[in-house]
């Protein structure tokens, strides 16, 4: 709880009209979402003006409002007036949550793939070496030991900081923040004191928004170039982490004021691989810093992820932690969910979720496969979602005609597009029908893959991973692309023959 005049009192433009005494419990921009005593923050989105609901949070309880207008009709309500409501929400969150960031060794992982399994090895790393560390991320939000379903990769700028004081409450020493392209154009992250910002790789994703590559470069450009800017910035070290085989880490790093530890596996780095050896439950290396060279077990499988795994030790590296006590560490790391998740069943196959959504993951994600297969065929299930960039379409089409033995194009998402019409567009790329089968339902999809399957041939079911819904125009149903895997194998046990 925190007193208004407190609250304001270093935002500068700030009018306030009424009592700046009233006791402030909470802020929020979500009028769904005041409690009584909270500051409700009516500011103006792309497609909503917070100004139409103020009345909403009045009538929840909220006992004062951020405006850029005063309304003399709100006679028992504080308000505050600025006239840029939206530039003075980070400062508020920050100010009422006393800038959690600041006391914590905050990790922030940004780039087109693997930010999410990356984050979770990171995670898995600090919890060894640093003691209890939160993550904040498109799987969950892990507060101490209490874990909640994402809503967004990286939320907004209010619940970011609402999350880390509530991380520093429970203990935690670290947090890992999986950072968005969108979150970063939006200043989801603003007044967010990063220690460590991860690079992992930048390719075509998000030009529905971003409209060029330069621009979404740009974008995640801003987490490098704000390390150390903030405010009040705590003094501990702090590190640019990059994957120095991406084209784009010298615009990634432009501007950037603190050190860069590089790693890579094409292009000299800080931190190189010298060798690889798949294996289809688990990938070994030879891995070599300044001049010591240590052997690898990592848990996880293909060249995508021993990048991931490469990220994730480098980001250790920058704590002080020796090579040797990270490798030791990172051969009995868990699994991601629905990162190359395996399915459990009783036929013998090798089945396998993973979240890959657009056409470049799917391509890692299906070279990888195509790498550890002894023999048989690689099947993969797999659609593309509505309301997206709809590049993905033919990007992921060519992917699976490339890499694919065998293709069954299905829904995924389709949000409020006819799931017929994505599929169908997505078929259009291919340069045969031969190819593919198109079957929509995307558990009869899951169903025909699984039937055509046998022990040594590897099915891969893309798209949803971790995701335990499929959201359609007028409803969501649940939707779990494992538990239907693995009910399906049982039904398919018990068939007669």
């Amino acid at each position: 709880m925190m007193k208004l005049k407190k609250l304001v009192k270093d935002i500068p433009g700030c009018q306030v009209k009424g009592s700046k005494e009233v006791a402030i419990t909470g802020v929020s921009a979500n009028s769904k979402l005041i409690a009584p005593g909270n500051l409700f923050i009516a500011r103006k989105g792309k497609t909503h003006d917070g100004g139409h609901y103020i009345q909403e949070a009045i009538q929840a309880g909220a006992c004062a409002v951020v405006t850029d207008l005063f309304d003399p009709s709100l006679k028992h309500i504080t308000q505050v007036i600025h006239p840029h409501v939206q530039a003075i929400e980070a400062d508020l969150a920050a100010t009422y949550y006393q800038f959690p960031s600041q006391e914590l060794l905050l990790v922030g992982l940004t780039g087109t793939n693997g930010k999410t399994t990356t984050s979770f090895i990171v995670k898995n790393l600090l919890e060894r070496f640093m003691g209890s560390c939160g993550l904040i991320g498109t799987i969950e939000y892990i507060v101490g030991a209490q874990r909640y379903r994402a809503t967004h990769t990286t939320p907004d700028v209010v619940t970011n900081h609402k999350l880390l004081r509530e991380m520093c409450l429970q203990g935690c020493q670290a947090a890992v923040m999986e950072v968005t392209s969108h979150a970063l154009d939006q200043g989801r992250v603003a007044n967010i004191d990063f220690d460590v910002a991860l690079f992992t790789n930048l390719t075509i994703d998000h030009l529905d928004y971003h409209k060029s590559m330069e621009h979404y470069c740009q974008a995640k450009n801003r987490l490098f170039r704000q390390m150390g800017q903030i405010p009040g910035s705590k003094k501990r070290a702090k590190w640019a982490v990059v994957n120095q085989d991406s084209e784009w880490t010298p615009a990634i790093v432009q501007g950037c004021q603190v050190p860069v530890l590089s790693y890579g596996m094409q292009q000299p780095a800080d931190l190189f691989v010298t060798h690889l050896e798949f294996e289809q439950q688990a990938t070994r290396a030879k891995v070599t810093y300044q001049g010591e060279t240590v052997d690898c077990y990592w848990p996880f499988i293909g060249r995508f992820n021993a990048y991931n795994c490469l990220a994730a030790l480098a980001v250790a590296l920058t704590q002080g932690v020796s090579l040797e006590k990270i490798a030791y560490e990172m051969a009995n790391l868990p699994p991601v969910r629905g990162r190359l998740e395996p399915v459990k069943n009783e036929l013998g196959l090798k089945i396998y979720v993973d979240f890959a959504h657009s056409g470049d993951a799917l391509k890692n994600v299906l070279q990888t496969l195509q790498e550890v297969k002894k023999q048989g065929r690689l099947i993969v299930v797999f659609g593309a979602g509505g309301d997206r960039d709809p590049n993905r379409r033919s990007l992921m089409a060519k992917a699976c005609e490339q890499y694919a033995d065998v293709c069954v194009i299905t829904s995924d998402n389709p949000r409020s597009e006819d799931p017929y019409q994505i599929c169908t567009e997505i078929a259009q790329n291919f340069t045969t029908s031969a190819c593919y089968q198109l079957e929509v339902d995307r558990r009869l999809a899951i169903q025909k893959a699984l039937e055509m399957a046998d022990p040594n041939d590897i099915v891969l079911i893309a798209g949803k991973g971790h995701e335990t819904y499929q959201i359609f125009a007028h409803q969501t149903v649940e939707f779990d692309d494992c538990q239907i895997a693995a009910d399906l194998c049982a039904q398919l046990c018990i068939k007669p023959a």
